[in-house]
């Protein structure tokens, strides 16, 4: 039997080995086209077998999860990969403390503790889809550590405590190598991207706001889909603190960034509908319009600032000047509001390229001071559906748990683990089943792959160095394919699966009949999962559509009630979440895009003009107040949209005669539900 020598002297070689090999690998055809995957790849890779050496070095029973946990936490960003890497081992840690504490206590009854271990599991699951952050992915980790861990050591309880604790010392050695070899190995900033993507969206706020000021086709619930783009952002900023890019914190200019640009769509859409419903626009609005339009397709940065900020004044200007009327026309109020907007818009724009400078170039002294404290991102959590997809894979879990005990099959355990990982990896998504079929195929290729290496290239080995260089075309080659989104779970497939069934260990110790059960365990937990989540955790994409409407619509119609009381910040980042969440199942739908987009922006604008209104019923004025009351509460009682604009009209009317600015605010507020009852507000009487 070969012994793999890996003694000190022997490590310089394997990374000289490995460098030469990873220069050649360069040159493939196969993988040229993507350079970021292969140093992706090659780093990971060196990252692997750092920790299997070490791992080796201090004699623990499987350093092949070692291996698999640089893989697992591997990410393209430096930021990415020690976020990863920090949650992983606070889930391992919690989820082996978890276990330790379950199997012994329930060391006589294989079924119930199969069921609390199950309990545990979906626990974590429903946590982690509440949660919505990276950080969900420390519940994760909690919850099928102790899949892993717990479902072999059922009949053994013997051993769990010195299993969990060499399995956290695996997954810590790990993680360590691969947060030093991505975090001083050629590292790749998230931070780069980061800036690349707030360019982008400024960008395309920009054109959103020119196309709509020169009344493009497209309708102002189109805006919304900028939601994607935000979302994309807070995910990357949740990595920047892990980054080590920036010199000084800037986390509250972050969020104000996010509160300004959800702030800006939502003008555009409102700038739209005006530019609608206004019949003739005055000379000098038109001219304010074509410099403003004139103004977002300049080019030059420091001129664009100067004149963003003489069109601010300017339409500051303009706005006083329609004021003073002792009694507007709803025409004029209209007119009015357009311009409020316009100004706004402008006044958005220019805060938000100010803060992007800032945040781009580290200098948080030049933040704009902010007249309130930042919300930043608002996440969508809707528990009912956390508990339903926790029930399911409470189901998927215990099912197979009763077969495998019922059937007394030896490699069941092993087959119940990775049922339980199948649960908590891919239960976030609403169709689990082809992200694991996608799995399933990169295991069969990782079976093949590792039988030829068990049984025909392992017995030769016998220097580490020769070991990493057997290893090497195999790892490189799935490593740059995980770095591909299209690619990730195939690769994952391939990487996870390798080390399993080679049996990586200081001695070869390859065995036919467990690497081939082994396999069969592996297979028939993926195809059971694969089966059974299509059935209990598959979410239709119209299904959760109308589901993310129906809260919409619950949320408005508990704000005109005065139950549910939001600021106006909260609420529109929240609604931008959940337009982010409905904007990808749109493709898989039936519904009609712009239709669902529009009752997005519609509830939205509702909720935004009752949250006004409350505003100004909190003030003394009895009038006033007992009006606003009246009007909500025909809005509530699903009053007609057209009856309900007369009563608006007719308040504005009232409101006119008195001149002084809170009243030109308040008619505002009533131009703003005017205009948002334009489209049909219907509320079932159940939601």
């Amino acid at each position: 039997m070969n012994k793999i020598d890996f003694s000190p002297s022997h490590l310089l070689c394997d990374l000289s080995a490995l460098l030469r090999r990873t220069g050649r690998m360069f040159g493939s055809v196969a993988l040229t086209g993507d350079a970021n995957a292969l140093l992706y790849s090659a780093k990971s890779f060196a990252a692997a077998m750092l920790a299997y050496y070490i791992a080796l070095s201090i004699g623990l029973e499987k350093p092949s999860w070692a291996i698999i946990t640089v893989y697992i936490v591997s990410q393209t960003s430096v930021g990415a990969s020690l976020s990863r890497s920090v949650y992983r081992l606070a889930g391992t840690i919690v989820g082996a403390g978890a276990t330790v504490l379950i199997v012994p206590t329930f060391v006589n009854t294989p079924i119930f503790c199969s069921v609390v271990l199950t309990g545990w599991i979906t626990f974590c699951l429903y946590l982690s889809l509440l949660e919505r952050t990276p950080r969900a992915y420390a519940f994760v980790l909690a919850g099928y550590t102790a899949s892993l861990i717990g479902f072999p050591a059922v009949f053994h309880p013997g051993e769990i405590f010195d299993t969990a604790i060499v399995r956290v010392q695996e997954i810590g050695i790990g993680i360590f190598c691969a947060a030093l070899i991505h975090r001083y190995v050629l590292p790749k900033r998230i931070s780069g991207l980061f800036n690349s993507k707030i360019a982008q969206t400024l960008n395309s706020a920009r054109q959103m706001l020119a196309d709509t000021l020169a009344g493009s086709a497209n309708e102002a619930a189109d805006n919304l889909k900028l939601a994607l783009a935000l979302q994309f952002l807070q995910g990357l900023s949740h990595h920047i603190p892990y980054d080590f890019a920036f010199s000084a914190p800037v986390r509250h200019a972050r969020k104000a960034l996010h509160d300004k640009l959800a702030r800006l769509l939502i003008v555009s859409g409102e700038l739209h509908d005006r530019l609608l419903m206004v019949t003739a626009l005055p000379a000098d609005i038109q001219t304010l319009l074509e410099a403003v339009q004139s103004w977002l397709a300049g080019e030059e940065r420091a001129k664009r600032k100067i004149t963003g900020q003489a069109l601010a004044e300017r339409s500051a200007t303009l706005t006083k000047r329609l004021a003073p009327a002792e009694a507007l026309t709803f025409e004029t109020a209209l007119q009015m509001n357009l311009v409020r907007h316009l100004h706004e818009a402008i006044t958005l724009l220019l805060q938000c390229e100010r803060l992007a400078d800032a945040l781009t170039h580290a200098k948080p002294a030049q933040l704009p001071a902010e007249d309130k404290p930042a919300k930043g991102y608002v996440f969508h959590r809707d528990s009912l559906s956390a508990v339903r997809t926790a029930l399911g894979a409470f189901v998927i879990i215990l099912s197979g748990c009763l077969i495998w005990i019922d059937s007394a099959w030896p490699d069941g355990a092993t087959a119940v683990s990775i049922l339980g990982v199948c649960c908590t990896l891919f239960g976030s998504f609403d169709t689990p089943a082809p992200h694991i079929v996608k799995y399933m195929v990169g295991s069969a290729w990782g079976v093949m792959i590792s039988l030829l290496y068990s049984f025909a290239l392992l017995p030769l080995v016998t220097e580490f160095p020769l070991l990493v260089a057997v290893l090497a075309p195999a790892y490189l080659l799935a490593g740059s394919l995980q770095a591909r989104p299209a690619t990730t779970f195939m690769a994952m497939g391939i990487t996870l699966t390798l080390p399993i069934l080679c049996e990586l260990g200081a001695h070869y110790s390859g065995d036919f009949a467990v690497a081939v059960n082994t396999a069969i365990a592996l297979f028939a937990a993926t195809g059971f999962a694969v089966v059974s989540m299509s059935l209990l955790q598959t979410v239709q994409a119209d299904a959760a559509i109308e589901r993310l409407l129906r809260a919409c619509r619950r949320d408005v119609r508990r704000s005109v009630k005065g139950v549910f009381k939001p600021d106006e910040t909260h609420w529109t980042n929240l609604m931008i979440d959940r337009t982010a969440l409905l904007l990808p199942r749109l493709q898989r739908s039936g519904h009609s895009a712009e239709q669902t987009l529009n009752q997005m922006l519609h509830a939205l604008r509702i909720g935004l003009s009752v949250m006004h209104l409350r505003r100004f019923q909190a003030q003394k004025d009895s009038q006033k107040a007992h009006d606003i009351g009246e009007l909500l509460s025909l809005l509530v009682r699903d009053t007609a949209p057209s009856a309900l604009r007369q009563r608006i009209q007719a308040m504005i009317g009232l409101t006119s005669l008195q001149p002084h600015e809170p009243s030109r605010q308040f008619i505002d507020c009533l131009v703003d539900l005017h205009c948002a009852l334009r489209e049909p507000y219907t509320e079932r009487a159940d939601d």
